[in-house]
């Protein structure tokens, strides 16, 4: 059961382009978004569809592999664990963040 730590496995479809950036390092990372999608039956009877976002990033091959075929609006399936960061933005504040580090990634769709 170790292997199931920390372990997300999402379905949905990119908000936006991804961003590529190539490090000083060598290294490739590739950062998005993707919208998962609820949908149920209020009380009412009213379709009620529930979407939330999550910041997605990716290294290595990975990433290079979204930079030529991935795109917005593209609904792909994605493997990977959470993280928590913080930093300070422009005015000095501390931000946190979470994000979904993608180690397998498998597009969906047409």
């Amino acid at each position: 059961m170790n292997t199931l730590r920390n372990r997300v496995q999402l379905i949905g479809n990119l908000g936006n382009d991804p961003e590529i950036m190539n490090l000083e390092s060598g290294k490739t990372l590739a950062k998005f978004t993707i919208a998962t999608n609820e949908s149920y039956t209020n009380s009412k009877g009213e379709k009620i569809t529930d979407t939330q976002w999550h910041n997605v990033i990716a290294w290595g091959h990975t990433a290079k592999i979204i930079e030529k075929y991935v795109n917005k609006g593209k609904e792909v399936a994605i493997e990977g664990k959470l993280t928590s960061r913080s930093y300070d933005d422009k005015e000095g504040n501390k931000r946190y963040i979470t994000e979904i580090v993608c180690n397998e990634l498998l597009m969906l769709g047409k």
